[in-house]
């Protein structure tokens, strides 16, 4: 029996209703401006199995659906039904057509220098170590700001979506720079110029420079490496392909400078193990003060080798990407993202020691310390609730949780300030909100609107702890400069989002009150 033309286009087109959805199609919709049109990453990670696995489809159909807490990820159950959810999600847990491949090859062929003008000084009269280096992601600039009379003395393009933590050579001349897409800039605060860039990976996470200023290591999610360049040209020394001991691999949350141990930390994605890289030439093969039982591991580890980059892995119960290290470096605070406790590891003789209690998702990388009563105490903000716990670091005891109006993502002090600033920024409702917390008594005395309606966050102070500046971020945001001690505003110098200013001095002398 024949249909007829009306019969056949009505067949044809709920044929077409019932269609699977074109997932490359809606991913380049929705995803590729964050994720990258291949999937390698952007702003945000890349969206491949390997990076995925822990998440499965089911995981990744919950994050598309309804967004993931403490990230920058919406979810899109408004804009999208389940079927091209559901799509999308296999998608992305399938293998792209095709595979990424970035090894040293490619690395050093992205290399670019750029001849260094000779400077015996400064080419401004502002005080080079109380700078605030901007990081504008509105327009993808960073600004160099006086921090003294608060006016900006350069800005200039950046790479595409930086991430917030620029590190300093010991003097500050240079700051260098990661980009999500795995660029390493490095910038003369002298000269106000771009003197190299390369690219360390497709999607990293951030970097770390050595004790002596000779290192920087780069933490990358795709490929599963840890890129080790000469901080002079950004030549490539070290790749480390990160698999744990039984070779399994693992993308790098993050890489730390740990001063007084003259060593990188590694936060392992997907490994229960911690590394410690030996930035010391003459690093022996077993580091001294490790137990007995642990000594076997670490000649394994280091392959009765000692030196330059020479490897420690640290065995944990489960993987851990966020962490807080107290001032000796001794202790590591460690929590996943996704978890409701942080643990306690003993670098120097790598074991776990401690379990804190720690529901809430806390953002230990935002953490800060100061002395308490003669002891030096710890304080984290919450991405998914509003309070901020403090700890003893003696003891390793929880001894408050002092609530805010709502989850935030950064605290910060000055040693010479009483009060620490903590944001709400994670709060639709509170989100323009930032309290003032007395380190002592442990309880706000007072809660500032920097600017009604718009996200504020992000506190960093001036070398002598007499300013604190708040970043508004959002497309025609500011940087606003409040004086620390009567908390009234100074000064508005508009902005692009600035999601992060950085003073030299602070940075370079691992001051307490700010991240590292």
């Amino acid at each position: 029996m024949k249909l007829c033309a009306a019969s056949l286009a009505l067949a044809l087109g709920a044929a077409a209703a019932h269609a699977a959805p074109d997932a490359a199609a809606l991913y380049q919709v929705h995803c590729a401006s964050c994720h990258g049109s291949d999937r390698f990453g952007a702003v945000g990670p890349a969206l491949l199995p390997e990076n995925l696995g822990r998440l499965g489809k089911a995981g990744a159909q919950a994050v598309i659906r309804d967004g993931r807490a403490g990230t920058k990820m919406q979810g899109f159950k408004a804009a999208l039904d389940d079927e091209s959810i559901k799509a999308l999600a296999a998608y992305v847990t399938s293998p792209p057509a095709t595979a990424p491949l970035w090894g040293r090859a490619q690395i050093e062929a992205s290399r670019v220098l750029t001849p260094e003008p000779p400077a015996a000084k400064p080419v401004y009269s502002a005080d080079p170590l109380n700078l605030f280096v901007v990081v504008e992601g509105g327009d993808h600039h960073v600004s160099i700001v006086d921090g003294d009379r608060f006016t900006p003395i350069d800005r200039f393009a950046s790479r595409f979506a930086l991430h917030g933590g620029p590190k300093f050579t010991p003097d500050g001349r240079y700051v260098f720079f990661s980009s999500r897409d795995g660029w390493v800039t490095k910038f003369d605060l002298w000269t106000l110029k771009v003197t190299a860039e390369i690219r360390a990976g497709l999607n990293s996470r951030n970097i770390a420079l050595s004790k002596d200023g000779r290192h920087v290591a780069v933490a990358n999610y795709l490929p599963d490496t840890l890129v080790i360049l000469s901080t002079a040209d950004l030549s490539v020394e070290k790749i480390f392909d990160v698999a744990d001991r039984n070779g399994k691999a693992s993308r790098v949350s993050a890489v730390y400078q740990a001063p007084p141990r003259n060593s990188f930390i590694a936060a392992l994605k997907d490994a229960p193990e911690i590394w410690e890289i030996s930035c010391d030439p003459n690093a022996p093969p077993v580091y001294p003060g490790f137990v007995h039982s642990y000594e076997s591991g670490m000649k394994e580890a280091l392959g009765s080798t000692g030196g330059l980059f020479a490897l420690r892995r640290i065995e944990i119960s489960s993987p851990l990407d966020d962490f807080f290290f107290d001032p000796s470096y001794r202790y590591v605070l460690g929590a996943h993202r996704d978890g409701d406790k942080a643990v306690v590891v003993h670098l120097d003789i790598g074991a776990e020691i401690a379990t804190i209690p720690l529901p809430g998702m806390p953002h230990l990388g935002s953490g800060i310390s100061w002395m308490r009563d003669g002891r030096v105490v710890m304080a984290t903000p919450h991405l998914k609730d509003g309070k901020i716990s403090v700890i003893d670091t003696t003891d390793w005891r929880l001894i408050a949780e002092i609530p805010t109006p709502g989850p935030g993502y950064f605290l910060r002090s000055h040693d010479n300030t009483p009060y620490a600033w903590a944001d709400s920024s994670l709060s639709p409702q509170h989100r323009d909100e930032i309290s003032i917390i007395d380190k002592q008594s442990l309880k706000v005395v007072r809660t500032l609107k920097p600017a009604p309606g718009k996200m504020t966050a992000h506190v960093e102070f001036d070398r002598s702890g007499k300013h604190a500046l708040v970043s508004v971020m959002e497309k025609d945001g500011a940087v606003i400069v409040y004086d620390a001690a009567t908390l009234q505003e100074i000064k508005r110098l508009p902005m692009s989002k600035p999601i992060g200013k950085y003073n030299v001095y602070n940075k370079i002398t691992f001051s307490q009150g700010t991240s590292h």
